[in-house]
């Protein structure tokens, strides 16, 4: 007799870890608190040279699918990673150091219900404000698409990847991620639900933000070069986000 087929997971979240030890736990909590028995919560460890791997292993939750990588390919292609691996319905991005705000991951599906794509705001706690955590995502800018563009180019309109969830059929047109890309992977996720012109901004904190000195944005100035180059690889990806809209 045939094994039955394993059914699907409804939620995936995606998790790329590095040297997580101190605070995974209580993120790893926190998610699975919002999970059901069949969802899964997919970490992708990037070679990390502290406790993190033994940590997630003594949780010992069945939902957890814990998959180590053969070298350090940094954050942003590791969530790639993750996201290749997802399965589920409903497709959550997290950090290795937030807490899930209690009835989180409904919140989010029940924006899902009209958009492909949907982003929270943060509460950010345990350090120092900068400019860009003062910046807010606001319901009613849902639908300018041409003005959202603009406000990731530009950089007035930010997209906390940790607050971020979308159905999996965008998984399509988001993956792979554009070869030149080696940071803002969640702009780059929010502008292909903008481009499709199925994205959701919620008012609502869904997640509390941990700020630390290893995710702190840099409070100095970039160079000219520097922010010339980060412009240039927004537009590069708008027009990758719009060839996939029109061809997938």
């Amino acid at each position: 007799m045939e094994p039955l087929p394993t059914a699907l997971p409804r939620i995936s979240v995606c998790m790329a870890a590095y040297n997580g030890a101190r605070h995974i736990r209580e993120q790893i909590e926190s998610i699975l608190a919002e999970l059901s028995s069949t969802d899964e919560l997919v970490i992708i460890d990037d070679c990390s040279t502290d406790d993190t791997r033994n940590v997630i292993k003594g949780i010992g939750d069945q939902r957890i699918r814990l998959i180590a990588a053969a070298t350090n390919a940094g954050y942003v292609r590791t969530f790639e990673k993750a996201l290749s691996e997802a399965n589920g319905e409903y497709v959550f991005l997290s950090d290795q150091d937030d807490i899930w705000i209690p009835g989180r991951a409904e919140q989010m599906i029940a924006g899902l219900q009209d958009a492909a794509m949907v982003v929270s705001n943060c509460k950010h706690f345990d350090g120092p404000l900068g400019r860009f955590h003062r910046i807010r995502l606001r319901p009613q800018d849902s639908t300018h698409t041409l003005r959202n563009l603009i406000g990731i180019v530009v950089g007035y309109r930010l997209h906390w990847g940790c607050a971020m969830a979308f159905r999996q059929e965008m998984l399509r047109k988001i993956l792979p991620f554009p070869p030149h890309m080696r940071e803002s992977h969640d702009q780059w996720i929010a502008m292909v639900g903008i481009v499709n012109r199925s994205i959701r901004y919620l008012e609502e904190d869904t997640i509390l933000h941990r700020l630390h000195g290893q995710n702190l944005t840099p409070q100095g100035i970039r160079s000219a070069g520097k922010i010339f180059a980060a412009r240039w690889d927004f537009l590069r990806n708008l027009v990758i986000a719009v060839r996939r809209t029109v061809f997938n």
